[in-house]
């Protein structure tokens, strides 16, 4: 199946003049690479595409070859070529060496247009940020979405609550045992190991594989620090702790959601709500199997709010929103989004009940705010809520 999207937006922006290197950036097992594979069937161009997964990171001259051959092509006649290297940030320093051949490039009017890809956006977005200002745009690849899922695979709403969206992992759900080894092994540890500690200097890595079980585990509530600090193992401190939990989100496993205030400063001191980016995340730290969740009213709807969470988190940076929660007391609101001045407060119900007093003091304190019921059930014409089917096919921009 095509992301067409993604594959559209790429396909425009190589187009065009050079101007910018385009980098596709996403978490593991999303196609990324396949997005990129389908863009050069649907198009004869004259492109070099090279992987660094196989590759030596200490192996910079490989970089710097690659370049040399694209250069080549061009003194040869080539009116332009499109340079595509995959799984970049394995190249140490890969960032100085492409600002190099970039620059280079520019001055010597040679047209190479340039695709970068990378199942780290940890380590991407360092690079970039440290040596790349000002000559790059990201394309971020989400997790898979329902209607993805659903059109490539046929899941009903129930199976990608529980199951999520990793197509790799789609034909192994009705063998769950099965289905949870693939995901722990093949896509879990297989981030965290590689694009995180082999990535990063982390002084404590069990302490983060537990931080990760933890906190998927508790996909869509909130835990405050101090109390992870008594359910981990040589915790340290809730710094060590934020640092981890930065790097997760970061790598686009695990996100700590924190509470609006309309005060950034209030924000950073509240107490995060773990919020997976993919609920096969949730179900597989679990030990609760499909028909065991969806017959325990509570887990199912901390499974249907996780999966609500799941599309406001990864459309956030391609809507360009900030995804929090919000709580006062014993009043709260699942999930808030907020754009410049626009805020949404968005309540997830998976029960009968409907009404939420945490909405009414909320749009109290935020007049302006807009407010959204998000139901996993249908109920009257009258009630005012977003079917849940009918929310995991929308982009939220449409929400401001």
């Amino acid at each position: 199946m095509e992301r067409t999207a993604f594959i559209v937006e790429l396909e425009k922006r190589i187009s065009e003049k050079r101007r910018f290197i385009q980098v596709v950036a996403g978490a593991r097992q999303i196609g990324k690479t396949t997005i990129i594979t389908q863009l050069l069937e649907k198009h004869s161009y004259n492109h070099i595409y090279e992987t660094a997964d196989a590759i030596n990171g200490s192996l910079q001259s490989w970089l710097e070859q690659i370049w040399s051959t694209a250069r080549l092509k061009i003194k040869m006649g080539a009116a332009e070529i499109l340079l595509i290297i995959d799984e970049v940030q394995k190249i140490t320093n890969w960032s100085e060496i492409v600002k190099k051949m970039w620059d280079e490039d520019t001055r010597n009017k040679l047209n190479i247009k340039v695709i970068l890809s990378g199942s780290s956006r940890l380590l991407i977005e360092k690079g970039l940020t440290e040596s790349l200002q000002g000559r790059f745009e990201l394309i971020h690849i989400p997790h898979w979405s329902f209607s993805e899922m659903q059109e490539a695979f046929g899941f009903s709403l129930d199976e990608y609550i529980f199951f999520g969206g990793y197509p790799g992992s789609a034909e192994l759900v009705k063998d769950e045992r099965r289905w949870k080894h693939y995901l722990r092994d093949s896509i879990i540890e297989t981030s965290i190991s590689k694009d995180i500690l082999m990535l990063t200097t982390i002084t404590k890595p069990a302490l983060l594989r537990q931080l990760f079980d933890l906190g998927a585990a508790y996909s869509s509530q909130i835990l405050p620090f101090n109390k992870m600090l008594g359910s981990l193992t040589d915790a340290g401190n809730t710094v060590t702790l934020s640092h981890y939990l930065n790097l997760l989100h970061q790598s686009r496993l695990l996100g700590g959601l924190q509470k609006y205030s309309g005060s950034e400063q209030h924000s950073r001191a509240s107490s995060p709500k773990l919020q997976v980016y993919n609920n096969a995340l949730f179900s597989a730290t679990i030990n609760k199997s499909f028909e065991d969740a969806k017959s325990n009213p509570d887990m199912w709807g901390r499974f249907v709010e996780s999966c609500v969470g799941t599309h406001l988190i990864n459309n956030a940076d391609i809507c360009g929103y900030k995804l929090s929660y919000w709580r006062d007391g014993n009043d709260e609101v699942d999930f808030v989004i907020s754009r410049d001045e626009e805020v949404c407060a968005i309540e997830v119900k998976s029960g009968s009940r409907l009404q939420n007093k945490g909405m009414q003091i909320f749009k109290q304190k935020y007049p302006a705010a807009k407010l959204y019921v998000v139901s996993y059930q249908e109920f009257s014409q009258n009630s005012g809520c977003i079917l849940l089917e009918d929310f995991l096919k929308i982009s939220p921009d449409n929400l401001f």
